[in-house]
């Protein structure tokens, strides 16, 4: 149990799933369902901190590298017109109804890079992102919740 336990978390650390991984993933090898919800949702928060400490002081030096530049650039302008107009219209709701929406590419990556871009205040991104995929992961347990039913 504890395997599965530290899968679902590692998964919900990664920006190839988060928590929409994550928890089913948790849930349907068997571990506790309620321990692998809070055990998910508070690895995927944690990548909020993580993300801002290295957008503020890491990404400076990568920015160096023609490759990481040429990707960094790109990642920004989809961002910018995707739904970049609506993150900066409706701010902390625009972020949050972003990060809130479980399918892939969305997220705590994507509301963080969102924070760094349209520079929206650290606090109240965290908040947004936190309550975001909080709701997010109540979606997905649901969801699988209900499919092992």
């Amino acid at each position: 149990m504890v395997k599965e336990i530290i899968i679902a978390v590692l998964w919900s650390l990664s920006p190839f799933g988060e928590s929409k991984v994550g928890i089913p993933l948790g849930m349907l090898s068997g571990a506790n369902i309620y321990l692998v919800f809070v055990l998910c949702v508070a690895a995927n928060i944690l990548v909020f901190p993580m993300m801002m400490f290295f957008l503020d002081y890491i990404n400076t030096y990568f920015l160096k590298w023609r490759f990481y530049k040429k990707s960094a650039i790109w990642v920004a302008k989809r961002a910018k017109k995707g739904t970049g107009s609506k993150i900066k219209k409706y701010g902390f709701w625009g972020l949050l109804l972003f990060v809130m929406i479980p399918v892939p590419g969305t997220g705590v990556y994507a509301g963080s890079i969102a924070t760094y871009l349209f520079n929206i205040p650290k606090k109240k991104a965290f908040i947004a992102n936190s309550i975001g995929i909080t709701l997010s992961s109540i979606i997905i347990w649901t969801a699988t919740y209900l499919s092992m039913q």
